[in-house]
Parts: C-alpha cells; structure tokens; sequence
C-alpha cells in the first residue's frame, strides 16, 4: 500500500467549547498551512431532547459558520440517536460514553478501512468528498452502519449483504435523528467490510432501487458509490458488539438532514431573543453582530438544501453552488 499524506480527520463536538472554539481555529489553521489537503470531520451533533451544555446551540451555529468554509465533509452523528440504537439493537438499558464511542470507532474505521487494507474498491479521502459533496456547502452526510447485533444474539443472527444493505435505509439504524424518507439522496456512500462479494452489492442496491424506497434527486438519478474491503470488522474484546463477518457503513448526503438544521435554528432564536448567556461571549472579546452573521449562514445553508431538493423544472434562479 502506499504511504502518502492524504489529510486529516478532525474528531469534535459541535456543543462544547473547545469541540467548537478551539478546533474554529485549528480549522483555519489547517487551510491556510495545508490547503490542498482533505479536512474530513466525525461532528458529534446536539441531539433534539438531550443536552451536555445549555448554551450548545450557541456554539454550534457560531462554528458551523466560521468552519463551513474550512471544512471538506462533516459526517454528522449525535448522542441521542446513538443511545437509542445502543438500547433498541444491544439492548443496553444506561448507555454510556463507552458504549457511544464503540459504535462511532466502527464507522470510522470502515471509513479509513480502505487506506488501511486491500480490497476490491477501495475509496482514499478525496473520494469521500468526490462523491459525496456536489456544492461546498452542502457537505454534512449522514451516517448509518450495519449491521449493530449484541454479542448475545451474534451466534444465531449473521446477516446476509442484502439485509446489512436493506438495515442502512431504516431510521432506527441513523445516528442523527432525522427521516430521509421525509427527503431526497443527493448521494449515498456505501463501505462495505469483510465476507462481501460485487456481485452481491449490485444486486443488493438493483432491489432497493426496483422497490423505489429511496428517492434521489432528479439530477443526481444514479447516486451509489461502493467501497468493498476484504477486512471484517473488528470489535473490543468482551465489548457489546458481536463480532459479524460482513458490515456496511453507509454515508448519505440527504436534504432529510435539514431537519436537524432546523431544530438548532430554532434553539438559538429562543435564547437570542433574550440574549441569554450572550454576555459571556461578549467578555471573551466577541461581539453580537457575530451571533447575527452565523444565524444568517445557517439560515441560508438550511435554504441551499431545501433548494438542491427541488425538481429542476421546479428551481429557482441561482444555484446553492453561488453561495
């Protein structure tokens, strides 16, 4: 395998203060130092009902908007979403970080399998924005791996690559709560690990496709990019995942993920009419016009997806690519 500097992969959390602040900074950092190189981001979201600081949504929208610049592709998970697949699928009643932080080690490892092990199509970082990323803004997928089985139930439920394929297209497998159902793929990555065979994954997307459960954009209408890599997954020994010997890890970029966009919007518009907690912004040295600037990208970045959704007899003038 070669041994070439690719870019990086920045691990953070939108809602805290360094995830936000402190990575800002690195960020653009990063494109001033090493422009040409990807920047690909694993972003832990704020969930819908829970939250590890009153002031997330703050810090979320002041960094989306001073790193969408900066940043390649965001794959988006968030915590709510995890514990609840953590209960439902491994049936862990009190989810912990641990228990978070396994399943997020399995998506990032399948999405670095590629420039790890051999494979039969193997994807390296620039395709990941290649293929998923059709405007620059419009960079946030969604990420969905298969299949999540306990170490109980590994023995009697090997799954096929057809039902691993068929569990990426279920809401309950997200790990950002949102309905792609509810909008339209622009594209959808699929990194396959382990006992896996081409012929299996065509065949596996020609049923989900005939059975038009997804719906692509019109101008997008092909939409599938296949990663296939010979090496099963790993897990933590004695851990609560079941050693599986096939696993997909499936990347969309879906206008569904505008709902979360929306959510956070909303979240910052009750505090900023009050401007509560913004005085201890302002004490660190910003000032209030910064909160109204951000606002105003995320409100015109959630309009780009609800634009790149629409029927290309229906669009209007101008292309979320102008932004």
């Amino acid at each position: 395998m070669k041994h070439i500097f690719q870019g990086f992969l920045i691990f953070r959390s939108f809602g805290g203060g360094t995830g936000s602040g402190f990575a800002s900074l690195l960020m653009e950092r990063l494109s001033v130092e090493y422009g040409k190189r990807s920047k690909l981001e694993i972003a832990i979201y704020p969930a819908p009902q829970s939250a590890a600081s009153v002031v997330e949504p703050y810090n979320s929208i002041l960094t989306t908007h001073t790193t969408l610049e900066h940043s390649d592709c965001c794959f988006m998970v968030d915590n709510e979403a995890i514990f609840d697949i953590c209960r439902k699928n491994l049936d862990i009643s009190l989810p912990t970080y641990v228990n978070l932080n396994r399943l997020i080690g399995q998506v990032v490892s399948s999405i670095t399998a590629s420039l790890r092990f051999e494979g039969a199509l193997n994807v390296d970082l620039a395709e990941f924005q290649t293929n998923l990323v059709p405007y620059p803004r419009i960079h946030f997928p969604l990420t969905t791996y298969s299949p999540i089985i306990s170490a109980e139930k590994a023995y009697h439920e090997q799954m096929s690559v057809p039902e691993i394929t068929k569990a990426c297209f279920e809401p309950a497998n997200q790990m950002v709560k949102c309905d792609p159902r509810h909008g339209k793929y622009m594209a959808c990555c699929l990194l396959y690990r382990g006992d896996v065979v081409p012929k299996d994954v065509t065949n596996s997307i020609a049923t989900i496709k005939t059975k038009r459960s997804i719906q692509f954009v019109d101008w997008c209408p092909t939409g599938f990019k296949v990663g296939i890599n010979y090496q099963p997954p790993t897990v933590v020994p004695g851990g609560d995942l079941a050693k599986v010997s096939r696993a997909v890890c499936m990347l969309s970029n879906t206008t569904a993920i505008a709902e979360a966009w929306a959510r956070l919007n909303h979240k910052f518009d009750l505090m900023y009419a009050k401007r509560a907690f913004v005085h201890w912004y302002v004490g660190e040295g910003m000032e209030e016009g910064e909160f109204t600037e951000a606002r105003e990208d995320i409100a015109a970045l959630e309009k780009d997806y609800e634009e790149v959704g629409m029927d290309s007899g229906d669009a209007e003038e101008g292309d979320p690519a102008e932004y």
